[in-house]
């Protein structure tokens, strides 16, 4: 009997139920178990000797043509023949192989470190040179679906191919947004750990992926995944980041796409590089001409050419049922409003940003115009369709409302320069909660309207009615920016591989650019800036940090030597064995950072920073601070 089986066994009292309880046990990076326990024997369980903790599993969420130009990286760029030999893993939906941006040709065996594998299940065609791992985990049985890496939902394909795909050129979403689509090591491997499925990403498959990655012999691990904000301990990411960190392997993470509220801002723990969404200097117009010759310019991606001169042209409210529906809303166009014979044929205005188009095309509509505030994503639609400003969108209800005989054609989707890089709207916001005064997100990248990637396997716009299979399509969310930075985090590796963890993610951090266009709270939205990955390659100087300057950190951060233990799976450490950390922060972090409670007037707070030089030769540095009316700096 094994260990694990010994304290399932003890908790439950029976060895027949324990071994059939027991889903999986970690072996390869740390120690520890999934079983199906009832309530109080999770909490018999915690309180046995050698059991660490004890948290409930929860499910997470699924959080370029252009891109690496804009970010200073164009097809030609001074790279380093090391870097076949990195490895980037992405925890996501697994991927198509398939996929010209996966396409092997030229590479040559695996690195001798890889010590991953391929898994062969259903329509997964196998492994090759580019794509050298790709596994699944998915511990407890959900709702029926394929169980093989392969990509259903085209998420992990992006990101996977946004971080290291190959350069395909001629790359476009049905001749948008035409160019070279590529990753940011192009000529690196990929390892690929498919924890996400229809209905989520679980917990205990995301501790799984990090446990074989860690033992496999990855750089760097992509993960676009968030959801719960939970203490370090009971967080998988933060765990396996944690536990990846140590192993010397740089985690990447989304912030989430919950802006522009404030404090939304997810995988907040010092050793994970956090990464808000910003944009490039592209934007994605859909023209709209009404009947009258006024001339409105939305955003979506909107791939269909007009078949005629000029449509119907109605709004929800004029287009609602007899009578009304008490629940819904006609003129957002909700489910159940709208009179069939008054949406044939038409183009419908719709108030709101909720795209309401499955019902517009379920009722035979010719197109959907929407209205927001914010305009900066665009989205696609399963029929011509495009969002206009709130201003916008009140001239052209006027239109309608003043006319017998409204028209109106939506023109397909035309790219056009724009001022850049600002934060997107959904972009997350701090402050953080779990670490007051480290500054979260870290940095930003671009994360909107992405050109990558896509498994044929999925539709364009997800839905199930959509007809259209692309292999390059065009995403937003801080899911497309996390596979920018791991990218960039494995292009600076490739040049110094002896480089830590932390003198990585300092790099990243302290050579950005800062944005054009700031949102109020701008450093809460986007952390030090967007990421320069060629200027990074010599920062000058570092702020490094140590594992033990971690446990240090979190000894004073409250946490005991009990909590610590949950963290790094080991009981030794006792905070009394460890310095204590000095400062607001108690880390050596990149930035600096103090969170005040509104009562507060006035402050004192002092940071503590120590700087390793990793230029080449013996540098002068000169440290400077700009002041800050109202506040008063010393040095």
């Amino acid at each position: 009997m094994d260990e694990h089986h010994s304290l399932l066994s003890e908790a439950i009292g029976d060895e027949l139920i324990a071994r059939n309880s027991k889903i999986h046990s970690y072996r390869k990076s740390f120690n520890g178990f999934v079983a199906k326990l009832l309530p109080h024997e999770a909490e018999l369980l915690s309180k046995k000797d050698g059991v660490v903790f004890v948290f409930q599993n929860k499910v997470q969420k699924l959080r370029t043509t252009r891109s690496w130009d804009f970010l200073g990286m164009p097809v030609i760029v001074n790279r380093k023949k090391e870097e076949s030999d990195m490895i980037v893993a992405l925890i996501d939906t697994g991927i198509y192989v398939q996929s010209p941006s996966f396409n092997d040709k030229g590479y040559g065996p695996p690195p001798a470190k890889w010590k991953g594998k391929c898994v062969k299940a259903g329509n997964f065609i196998g492994y090759n040179n580019k794509v050298i791992g790709a596994q699944y985990f998915q511990l407890e049985d959900g709702p029926p679906e394929e169980k093989s890496p392969t990509d259903f939902d085209g998420h992990g394909s992006h990101t996977a191919s946004t971080a290291a795909g190959n350069t395909i050129h001629g790359a476009n979403l049905y001749g948008i947004a035409e160019g070279t689509a590529r990753g940011g090591v192009p000529s690196a491997r990929l390892a690929i750990y498919k924890v996400c499925w229809t209905w989520g990403c679980s917990d205990m498959d995301i501790l799984a992926a990090y446990d074989s990655a860690i033992v496999d012999g990855v750089d760097i691990i992509s993960s676009s995944l968030g959801g719960y904000p939970r203490d370090f301990f009971q967080d998988p990411i933060a765990i396996g980041a944690f536990h990846a960190m140590k192993k010397g392997i740089l985690t990447s993470c989304v912030a989430g796409n919950d802006g522009p509220l404030l404090a939304t801002v997810e995988n907040v723990a010092p050793w994970i590089l956090t990464v808000a969404a910003s944009s490039i200097d592209r934007r994605y117009e859909t023209p709209i001409t009404l009947g009258n010759g006024e001339k409105f310019t939305g955003i979506a991606i909107n791939t269909f050419e007009p078949k005629e001169r000029m449509y119907s042209l109605t709004s929800g409210a004029q287009a609602q049922n007899v009578p009304r529906d008490p629940f819904g809303n006609a003129s957002a166009c909700d489910y159940g409003t709208l009179n069939q014979n008054k949406v044939k044929g038409k183009i419908l205005y719709c108030k709101g940003l909720l795209s309401q188009d499955s019902i517009i095309y379920e009722l035979g509509g010719a197109g959907i115009i929407m209205s927001d505030y914010t305009l900066d994503t665009a989205y696609p639609n399963l029929i011509p369709g495009t969002l206009v400003s709130t201003k916008d969108g009140a001239k052209i209800d006027k239109y309608i409302n003043s006319t017998r005989n409204a028209q109106a054609v939506i023109s397909k989707t035309a790219t056009a320069n724009m001022t850049a890089p600002f934060i997107a709207s959904f972009s997350s916001r701090g402050p953080q909660t779990m670490s007051s005064n480290i500054l979260k997100p870290d940095v930003a990248a671009p994360g909107l309207d992405i050109l990558a990637s896509y498994s044929q396997l999925a539709t364009m716009s997800g839905e199930p009615i959509d007809k259209r299979v692309v292999k390059f399509n065009i995403i937003s969310g801080t899911s497309m920016a996390c596979p920018h930075v791991s990218g960039a985090a494995a292009y600076v590796k490739s040049f110094h591989p002896d480089w830590s963890v932390a003198a990585i993610k300092s790099a990243l951090m302290t050579i950005v650019k800062i944005m054009k266009i700031k949102p109020e709270g701008a450093e809460l939205a986007s952390g030090s800036g967007q990421i320069n990955p060629r200027v990074a390659l010599h920062p000058g100087l570092v702020y490094d940090i140590q594992y033990d300057d971690y446990i240090s950190f979190l000894c004073k951060q409250g946490y005991n030597s009990s909590t610590i233990a949950m963290l790094t799976g080991n009981k030794k450490y006792n905070c009394s064995n460890f310095p204590m950390a000095k400062g607001a922060d108690g880390l050596n972090y990149p930035s600096m950072h103090v969170y005040l409670n509104s009562s507060q007037s006035s402050f004192s707070e002092a940071f503590y920073r120590t700087v390793t030089n990793v230029g080449n030769g013996k540098f002068v540095y000169q440290a400077s601070i700009r002041r800050v009316h109202g506040f008063s700096l010393e040095d």
